[in-house]
């Protein structure tokens, strides 16, 4: 179905921009939990702040630079309002090794560079693009910095230096352990115990205290220690702000230089936007489904990061990105607007120039032990395990020994050519064989069919005798022309001298075309021969039945377009040839009702016939079917309830037994849902298909797995969201509390579909059930298990 975009109408009324503050026009007035939030928030970033400073050896004073801007700047022109950026430890390594490689008044210029690298990308609107990047190597990078930052911070804690790279720490560290200082090692380990206990706080005054956050307990804790019992430890000099260091102009080789600039690009702007990506879904997530909160704009997002890290540099404080764990506090403080991510930044600033005497009695050893923290907690067993499930171990693997070893920006070279070498091998990795049956050849082709196998194909094609009658079973959902040239010939030779071929989808329907003829691409489709009678899904298009068909090689362009007069002659046809087959059941149904086994929600598409797919007859389905197939959440349809209304009484009146969501390829919705901008005009159908944004927003998410056909990767990106937006409508489903209560007695099912509409190839989605399922797999079955007759 081809859905066309409304033309924007010149003269339409000015509405307040999506992203703006609340209260734009009328004063900077921030609500009450905004100011809560921003307090919850600051006290978590002072002392992370600190730490990471400490960490990349640059002044202290430029961690709390780049929180106060980070808050400021990037929360007034970021383009996701609840997302806090400040630095981040995730560019830990990367700027202590430039810091240590240029200089603290370089590196803060290479901060600059960098930012006006963000507004470029910014400005040719790729944002979306950083969110390809493979969740195994963004994981990968992620943990070969924490394991970098957490081998540097041990030293500290055991009260010693750090060395300049993550094997020297490794090999520095059995003489750093027996060297360790007691004094350090307690306070270390009483900040790491408060770290770790805190939130396991139990009982109803625990629930109380953890309010409070864990790091200023932590860091807090320590610092009482060291006071109260007159420890000698190196604490925290804050300088005077007179003599804070600002960049200068950049010295060193210009190609060192640009590799910074490219590192802290790259490193800022991807852990940016996948952590709004992350923020946005918090916020769905909570009790109020973030209403009134606008959705993360990427691009305007990467533009405030660019700022805010161009103002950080040119203040002599450290990069800035958007950070997870300030981010999760502000959203589960409950923050409505971009006021709590200002504000925190203003009382960073307020610390900064009030709090320095008691700032300067923290020990570095708590702050180096919470930092360290941090990085053992960047190694994700969560993250392990699902690129083990997704059996991309191996990318991962190499992309945290490359960072460790030679750097963030080799490392993810390193992951990205591994995962291409992977993905290359997978397409590959195609199965031939050749076997006898009752005197017949048999050639399987199991995968893909790629001009990587034709070498294989043509060695095994080459085995079968002349003369022979072979079926070549095709079990793949794509063929390259090389492949497609190697068995072309060797079938049309074949066939020259006496043989004869036929060609066959996975579940033995004979492919269309001759023999010597196959259509590339085709895996399964029906044979194309006349039928003497007139089904039911009869196209109108060249087709008449009883009379010859219009000659093959007029163009579909000259096709008569149906009309009023097709629908009559459709009803006649009806009345004449089907009516008569059905009218007893049909006369049995009005008496007795209706008792369909199942709710078969669809997409409005003209191409979809449902009881064509299904095998199914009068009685049998409840269908609704929509626009996108959409399920909107409860509560969301504003005005029009008929899907919800469908659902109620599906569930709880006509007691189905299973709800299957369908999606098919080429949907309109999903072409529409991808080209929306945020300007465009509210109209009807842009209004409706707001339903499917959450789809748009899972597929762009590195915390889902993209949802697969039969094990291959979707083709493009409207396949894939037309895939994402099955399995989010299963998850709307469940959001119903008619639904929630059958799916818990046992009383019904989900299922999901999908239909290629070009391949006619129905698709199961293989663990619809699964509310957290980690593989989205649609398998196509043969047709009798998708019938939905009733017995």
């Amino acid at each position: 179905m081809t859905l066309v975009t409304p033309a924007r109408t010149p003269n339409r009324p000015r509405v307040q921009r999506p992203h703006s503050p609340p209260g734009s026009g009328r004063g900077f007035r921030p609500a009450g939990v905004d100011v809560s939030a921003s307090i919850a928030v600051f006290l978590i970033a002072l002392p992370l702040s600190l730490g990471i400073a400490l960490a990349t050896g640059a002044p202290l004073q430029a961690g709390l630079v780049a929180a106060a801007v980070g808050g400021l700047v990037a929360g007034r022109l970021g383009g996701s309002p609840l997302q806090v950026s400040g630095p981040a430890a995730g560019l830990t390594v990367v700027t202590a090794e430039l810091i240590q490689r240029y200089g603290w008044r370089t590196t803060c210029a290479i901060t600059v560079l960098a930012g006006l690298a963000q507004l470029a990308l910014a400005a040719l609107k790729v944002a979306r693009s950083a969110l390809m990047v493979s969740p195994a190597i963004v994981h990968g990078m992620v943990a070969g910095i924490g394991v970098t930052i957490a081998l540097a911070q041990l030293h500290i804690v055991l009260g010693g230096t750090p060395q300049s790279s993550a094997v020297s720490n490794a090999l520095g560290l059995p003489a750093q352990l027996a060297d360790a200082r007691p004094a350090a090692l307690a306070i270390s380990g009483l900040t790491v115990a408060l770290l770790l206990g805190w939130p396991r706080l139990p009982g109803r005054v625990g629930r109380s205290l953890r309010k409070v956050p864990a790091a200023l307990v932590g860091v807090g804790g320590a610092t009482v220690l060291a006071v109260a019992a007159g420890l000698t430890v190196p604490r925290v000099d804050l300088p005077s702000w007179s003599s804070h260091a600002l960049p200068g102009l950049p010295e060193g080789p210009v190609l060192g230089i640009a590799a910074g600039v490219l590192t802290i690009t790259l490193v800022t702007s991807v852990q940016s936007l996948l952590s709004a990506v992350a923020v946005d879904k918090l916020v769905a997530a909570r009790p109020d489904r973030g209403r009134g909160v606008p959705r993360a704009d990427l691009d305007r997002e990467l533009a405030g990061q660019g700022a805010a890290n161009m103002v950080s540099g040119a203040l002599g404080g450290l990069p800035v990105a958007g950070v997870a764990v300030r981010s999760v506090a502000n959203v589960s403080a409950g923050a409505v607007s971009r006021a709590s991510t200002m504000l925190h930044g203003l009382w960073i600033v307020l610390a900064a120039l009030l709090l320095v005497p008691a700032i300067d009695l923290i020990p570095l050893a708590a702050l180096a032990a919470l930092v360290m923290v941090v990085g053992i907690q960047m190694v994700s067993i969560t993250h392990i395990r699902t690129v083990t499930r997704h059996r991309e171990v191996v990318v991962y693997a190499v992309t945290l020994t490359g960072v460790v070893l030679v750097g963030v920006l080799e490392g993810v070279a390193l992951g990205i050519a591994v995962a291409v070498a992977v993905a290359m091998q997978r397409l590959a990795r195609t199965r031939i064989t050749l076997e006898e049956r009752d005197g017949r050849r048999l050639v399987r082709v199991r995968g893909q069919l790629t001009f990587l196998a034709v070498p294989r194909l043509s060695r095994t094609l080459h085995q079968v005798p002349a003369g022979a009658e072979v079926t070549v079973e095709l079990d793949g959902s794509f063929m390259d022309h090389a492949a497609y040239e190697a068995l072309n010939d060797w079938s049309a030779g074949h066939t020259a001298h006496g043989g004869a071929v036929e060609l066959t989808g996975p579940t033995g329907a004979r492919i269309t075309g001759s023999p010597a003829a196959p259509d590339p691409g085709a895996a399964d489709a029906p044979d194309a021969s006349p039928h003497p009678c007139c089904r039911p899904w009869t196209p109108w298009h060249n087709h008449q039945c009883a009379e010859e068909p219009a000659p093959a090689a007029a163009p579909a362009e000259e096709a008569p377009r149906p009309t009023g007069h097709q629908l009559a002659q459709g009803i006649g046809k009806f009345q004449r040839n089907t009516a008569p087959l059905v009218r007893d059941e049909l006369a049995r149904l009005a008496r007795e009702g209706q008792r369909p086994s199942q709710l078969f929600l669809t997409c409005a598409d003209s191409r979809l016939v449902t009881s064509m797919i299904t095998a199914s007859g009068p009685g049998d389905l409840f269908t609704v079917r929509n626009v996108g197939n959409l399920v909107p959440l409860p509560g969301e349809e504003s005005g029009d309830d008929s899907v919800a209304a469908a659902i109620e009484y599906a569930v709880d009146v006509l007691r189905v037994q299973s709800i299957t969501v369908c999606g098919h390829s080429g949907c309109g919705a999903m072409q529409a849902l991808l080209g929306a901008g945020p300007d465009d005009p509210a109209t009807p159908l842009r209004r409706w298909l707001r339903h499917g944004r959450p789809s748009l927003e899972r597929m762009a998410s590195r915390r889902h797995a993209w949802a697969r056909i039969s094990g291959r990767l979707p083709a493009d990106a409207v396949e894939q969201l037309c895939l994402t937006n099955v399995v989010q409508q299963l998850e709307h489903l469940r959001a119903y509390e008619s639904v929630a209560r059958r799916l818990a007695d046992g009383s019904l099912t989900l299922h999901g579909m999908y239909f290629h509409v070009g391949e006619a190839q129905a698709y199961l989605l293989s663990d619809a059930g699964e509310p957290h399922g980690y593989d989205h797999v649609f398998h196509g079955v043969p047709p009798t298990a998708l019938a939905a007759r009733a017995s």
